[in-house]
C-alpha cells in the first residue's frame, strides 16, 4: 500500500489510518484463524515494539498457523524452523560453502534471514543452537566465517513450545527467556469458536491471508506506537510492580518473599511499558491506561520470575504470583 505523498519513510500515519491498518491486519488473520484474539493482539504487540515472543500451548491450538498467517498479512518473508535435538547452529544461521569453480568460500544464509522466524518447539534444540539464536535475537546480526551479517528489518523470532511434553527437551536458559518480551500462554477455544473451527474444516474451504500492510508501513506504525503517552503515574506504577517482584515485603506482601527466588529485572519494566503502549495503540488509543498495564503484565512477567522450591511444592504458579502483585501494588 502506498504512503501519503507528504509522509517520508518511517513517518507515522494520521491516527485514523494507523488504527485502520491495525484493524486490517486483524481482519485478515481472522479470515484464517478462529478466535485466539488474545494471541493475535499480543503478536501484534511484539511486532509493533520490534521484540520477540514465546508462545506456549498444547498441540492443536493453531499456534504455528497463527504465526504464519501473521507473516502473510504483513507481506513479510517467513521461515519456519522445526527444532530437533540433532539440529546444528549452521542449520539455523547458515554456513560457508566452497565453490570449486571459483576456488572461494561463499556464505549460504540460513532460514534465520527472514522477517518473521517461527522457531517451532524451540525447547527441543540443544545449547549450541540456543546460543546461535540468542545472538540473532539480541544483536540482530549473525556471525558466519568471521563476518557479521545484519538480519532484515523487521526481524521477529516467534517461538513455540509444548508445556506438557518433557521427553527430549532442553529448558531454555534464563538469559534467552529474558530476551523474549512476552511469554504468551494459549488456551483452548470457546465452544462457539470450536464449532466454527469444525464447520470450516468440514466445509473444505481453504482461505489464506492476503497482505494488509507493507514493510514500510510497519515502520510507520512502530513510530506511532512510540508516541503513545505513558504518564508519570503509570511509569511509577510500572516501576513499583517490578520492584515488588523483587522486594514484596516493602509492599506489604511478605508471603511472596518465600515464593520468589529472583524477581524481574529493569528490562522487564521497559518491556512492560512498551508493551502497554502497543496494547493501547491496537485498541485505538494514544494514551496508556492502568488496565492496559494490568492486561499485558502477566505476559511480560511470567517467564521472568524464578520461583522457589517452596512455591513448586505448594503448587503456586508464576501467573498466581503476578496476580498477587497486580492486586497488592496500588496505582500511585
Amino acid at each position: 500500500m502506498a504512503q501519503p505523498a507528504d509522509l517520508g519513510p518511517g513517518a507515522p500515519f494520521p491516527a485514523t489510518r494507523q488504527h485502520a491498518e491495525v484493524d486490517a491486519i486483524r481482519r485478515e488473520i481472522g479470515r484464517v484463524i478462529v478466535g485466539q484474539q488474545d494471541l493475535v493482539d499480543r503478536l501484534l504487540v511484539a511486532l509493533l515494539t520490534n521484540n520477540h515472543a514465546l508462545v506456549e500451548g498444547v498441540p492443536g491450538l493453531a499456534k504455528t498457523l497463527t504465526v504464519s498467517t501473521l507473516a502473510a498479512a504483513l507481506e513479510c518473508t517467513f521461515a519456519r524452523i522445526q527444532f530437533t535435538p540433532d539440529l546444528l547452529p549452521a542449520d539455523v544461521t547458515g554456513t560457508l560453502v566452497f565453490n570449486p569453480q571459483e576456488g572461494e568460500f561463499h556464505v549460504r544464509r540460513g532460514p534465520i534471514f527472514a522477517n518473521i522466524v517461527l522457531a517451532d518447539e524451540i525447547n527441543r534444540a540443544p545449547a549450541k543452537v540456543q546460543s546461535a539464536l540468542l545472538e540473532a535475537m539480541q544483536e540482530r546480526t549473525v556471525s558466519i566465517g568471521g563476518e557479521s551479517l545484519p538480519l532484515p528489518d523487521p526481524f521477529l523470532v516467534l517461538a513455540t513450545q509444548n508445556p506438557i511434553e518433557q521427553e527430549g527437551t532442553y529448558p531454555l536458559p534464563e538469559a534467552q527467556l529474558d530476551r523474549f518480551m512476552m511469554k504468551i500462554v494459549v488456551d483452548y477455544p470457546e465452544r462457539d469458536e470450536e464449532r466454527e473451527i469444525l464447520a470450516r474444516a468440514l466445509g473444505g474451504e481453504e482461505t489464506g491471508a492476503r497482505a494488509a500492510v507493507s514493510i514500510t508501513e510497519i515502520a510507520s506504525l512502530r513510530a506511532a506506537v512510540q508516541q503513545v503517552d505513558v504518564n508519570e503515574r503509570l511509569r511509577e506504577y510500572v516501576v513499583r510492580l517490578v520492584e515488588a517482584s523483587r522486594e514484596p515485603e516493602r509492599y506489604r506482601m511478605p508471603d511472596l518473599d518465600a515464593l520468589v527466588e529472583y524477581g524481574a529485572s529493569p528490562r522487564a519494566g521497559v518491556f512492560l511499558a512498551r508493551a502497554a503502549q502497543a496494547y493501547a495503540f491496537i485498541h485505538g488509543r494514544d494514551y496508556v491506561t492502568p488496565e492496559d498495564i494490568k492486561a499485558i503484565a502477566p505476559d511480560v512477567l511470567r517467564h521472568r520470575l524464578v520461583l522457589t522450591y517452596e512455591a513448586e511444592a505448594r503448587g503456586v504458579s508464576a501467573d498466581q504470583v503476578v496476580a498477587t502483585l497486580l492486586e497488592g501494588v496500588g496505582i500511585p
